[in-house]
C-alpha cells in the first residue's frame, strides 16, 4: 500500500485561561469548543463541513461536558455525517488524536478530519462517580511498584548519563513534579537554572504577544465573565456580561529569576538522594482551561481544492521511560520520530517543546543535541499555559505556524506524558 501524505491546513486556539480563576469559568466549553470549531472551518471556506469525516477529540479530565463526543460538533454546525471520537493519552491527548487521524488519511480511510484538545482544569463538573475501593489506584500496583527496578530499554540508545539506582529504586507511582525533581537530580540542575528558564518563557512569550505573532493562532471568543467574591471564589449564580476572551491569561512579563527564587519549593516534595528542592509553582506549568483544533487533510486533496497547507507531517512517534523520570519522555519518543522523518536532530529548525516543568526541558534538550536559540522561539507553556488535553496539537500548530514566519524547514513538538511517555511529531514546511 503507497501511503498518503498527510498536510496541516490550518489551525486555531482559545486562548488559554486561568484554570480556577479564568475567563472561562463561567463558560460551557462544549459551547466554547464550538467556537473555535466554527472559527476555523470559517476561515477556510473551500472546505466544507462535509468534507470533514472524522473529529477526533482529545481530553483527560471526562468532565461532563464532553460525556457525549459529538456535542461540539453538532453545537458547531456540523452535519450527522461527520464522525467523532474521544482520546486519552494524558498530556499527549490532542497530539494523539492528530497522530490517528493522520494516521487515517495515510492509509486512505479517510481524506480530510480534525484533531481537537480540550481541557478543563479549573471548575469541576459532575463527580467522578463510582466508590473509591473501586476507582481508587490498585493496591497491587501501589505495593509491588518500589521493587519493579528493571533497566530501562535501551538507555545507552538515548540518554548520555546513568540513572541514578536510588530513583530507580523509589516507588513509579509519584506526583509529577516528583519526576521533575528526580530529573533535576540526574542532570544536576539548580533552582536558579531552572527559575532563569522559567523567565525567558514569558518573555518570550509576550514578545511575541506585542509583535501578532499568536494573532493568527489565537481566535477571539465570547464568554461569561465570570464574578468571583473576594477571596477568589467563582459566585456561580451570579452572571456577569459576555466578553471577548483573546490572550493567554498566565503570562508575566515582568517575571525575572531573582522573582520566581523568592517563591517556596513545592510542598511534598522529597530528594531520594538528599540533594537540594528545586521545583517551586513557579517552573512548573500552570493549570488552565483551553482548546485547540487543527485541520488536516491528504496533500493530493489539498492540492486539488487549491489549498496553501502550512507543513507535512514528515515523522510521529510515542516513547516511553521509567515513569520516575517521566520528563525525559520526549527524549525517546523525539529520536524515534527524527528517524521515522528521515532527518537529524542537527536539521530540526524549530522546536515547540511543552514546558510541564523547566526541569524536564533543560535536559531533554541536551539529550537531543538542539540549540537551545531554536527552542520555544516566542514562548512556551511555562507562560503560555498547559490545558492538558489541548496541549499536544497546540505545539503541532504552534511550530508548524513558526516555520512558515520564519521560512524554516523543519520543526519538532514534543511533549512528557504521565506514567513516562514521550509523544512526538515532525514536520516540515511546504514552499
Amino acid at each position: 500500500m503507497q501511503l498518503k501524505n498527510v498536510v496541516i491546513v490550518d489551525g486555531v486556539r482559545s486562548a488559554f485561561a486561568r484554570g480556577a480563576r479564568g475567563k472561562l469559568v463561567a463558560t460551557r466549553l462544549d459551547d466554547a469548543g464550538a467556537q473555535v470549531l466554527r472559527a476555523l472551518m470559517d476561515r477556510n471556506p473551500k472546505v466544507p463541513d462535509v468534507m470533514v469525516e472524522d473529529i477526533g477529540l482529545g481530553n483527560v479530565a471526562g468532565r461532563s461536558e464532553f460525556s457525549y463526543i459529538g456535542t461540539v460538533q453538532k453545537l458547531a454546525g456540523f452535519p450527522h455525517e461527520v464522525c467523532s471520537f474521544h482520546s486519552n493519552r494524558q498530556c499527549g491527548s490532542s497530539m494523539e488524536t492528530l497522530h490517528r487521524i493522520a494516521m487515517g488519511i495515510m492509509v486512505g480511510n479517510i481524506e480530510c478530519g480534525i484533531a481537537m484538545g480540550i481541557e478543563r482544569m479549573g471548575r469541576a463538573i459532575g463527580g467522578d462517580g463510582g466508590s473509591n475501593r473501586i476507582t481508587a489506584m490498585n493496591p497491587r500496583i501501589v505495593e509491588n511498584s518500589a521493587a519493579q527496578v528493571a533497566p530501562a530499554v535501551d538507555h545507552d540508545r538515548y540518554f548520555s548519563v546513568p540513572f541514578p539506582d536510588y530513583i530507580l529504586r523509589s516507588p513509579w507511582i509519584q506526583p509529577m513534579p516528583q519526576t521533575a525533581q528526580n530529573v533535576a537530580e540526574v542532570y544536576g540542575l539548580g533552582r536558579q537554572e531552572l527559575d532563569a528558564y522559567t523567565a525567558r518563557s514569558h518573555q518570550l512569550t509576550h514578545e511575541a504577544y506585542e509583535a501578532g505573532v499568536y494573532r493568527d493562532e489565537v481566535v477571539p471568543l465570547e464568554v461569561e465573565d465570570p464574578v468571583f467574591d473576594d477571596q477568589g471564589n467563582w459566585l456561580e449564580a451570579e452572571r456577569g456580561s459576555r466578553v471577548l476572551f483573546d490572550r493567554d491569561e498566565c503570562v508575566r512579563p515582568g517575571t525575572t529569576a531573582e522573582k520566581l527564587g523568592s517563591l517556596p519549593v513545592l510542598r511534598g516534595l522529597k530528594s531520594f538522594g538528599d540533594k537540594e528542592l528545586v521545583i517551586s509553582a513557579g517552573n512548573s506549568c500552570p493549570t488552565n482551561d483551553g482548546i485547540t483544533a487543527a485541520l488536516l487533510m491528504s496533500e493530493e486533496k489539498a492540492a486539488a481544492l487549491g489549498l496553501e497547507p502550512l507543513a507535512r507531517i514528515a515523522g510521529m512517534a510515542v516513547g516511553g521511560v521509567k515513569p520516575q523520570l517521566m520528563g525525559l519522555g520526549p527524549v525517546v519518543s523525539s529520536k524515534k520520530a527524527l528517524a521515522k522523518a528521515g532527518i537529524g536532530a542537527e536539521q530540526i529548525d524549530r522546536v515547540e517543546f511543552n514546558e510541564a516543568f523547566a526541569a524536564q526541558v533543560l535536559p531533554s534538550i541536551k539529550e537531543l543535541g538542539i540549540a537551545m536559540e531554536r527552542v520555544n522561539v516566542n514562548g512556551g507553556s511555562l507562560a503560555i499555559g498547559h490545558p492538558l488535553g489541548a496541549t499536544g496539537a497546540r505545539l503541532v500548530l504552534t511550530v508548524a505556524k513558526e516555520l512558515r514566519r520564519s521560512k524554516t524547514r523543519y520543526g519538532l513538538a514534543t511533549q512528557c506524558i504521565g506514567a513516562g511517555m514521550g509523544i512526538s511529531t515532525v514536520v516540515e514546511r511546504l514552499d
